[in-house]
């Protein structure tokens, strides 16, 4: 059970991408984006939780093929690289003091708990228990929160030159990965 549940860890860890993602999170909070580690967390956890156990008929509900949703993670996804590469800005978030919260969209969804995280999530089914599914969110959930916790530390001790360049090179990796789970949602 302990080698299964390290298993599911690890590709979730991969899929989620959370130090992958740190350079779009940085970025965010540069630009007045308040990120809450609490509730961005609980958001994720909540998200990957209910998926687990009911995404395949929430998204039959809707009407909603996983390709679908997918193929809607991989556009939210590239124009948030577009804003990394171009310094162009599409995510704005409702506040009257003029900081917006990011907390839930984009960083909960779809960074964090995106297409990729819940199609992966429903994939894991097949060939483990659902309580090493969870427990491997959980320790997800974990790491995910003390990243988040830490990220007014890392602000401080990356110099901005390796932030920037951060940022770029990363804005151009989600800008490939939207364009791959493009590619792969559409067939072509």
């Amino acid at each position: 059970m302990i080698t299964a549940i390290l298993s599911v860890s690890l590709i979730l860890f991969s899929v989620i991408d959370i130090i992958g993602s740190l350079p779009v999170i940085l970025d965010m909070k540069k630009r007045g984006v308040v990120i809450h580690a609490p509730t961005a967390t609980l958001t994720a956890g909540i998200l990957m939780l209910a998926f687990l156990f009911f995404g395949v008929a929430i998204l039959k509900i809707f009407g909603v093929e996983v390709s679908s949703f997918a193929l809607a993670g991989s556009l939210i996804i590239f124009f948030i690289g577009l804003e990394m590469v171009l310094g162009i800005h599409f995510f704005r978030g409702d506040s009257s003091d003029g900081a917006s919260s990011g907390s839930i969209v984009p960083i909960a969804f779809p960074l964090l708990a995106g297409a990729g995280t819940l199609t992966t999530i429903l994939s894991l089914k097949s060939t483990f228990d659902t309580i090493e599914i969870i427990a491997g969110i959980v320790l997800n959930l974990a790491v995910i929160f003390l990243v988040l916790k830490s990220t007014p530390f890392l602000e401080k001790k990356l110099p901005k030159p390796a932030t920037e360049a951060m940022r770029k090179v990363f804005g151009i990796l989600l800008l490939a990965i939207a364009i791959q789970m493009f590619r792969t949602n559409v067939g072509i």
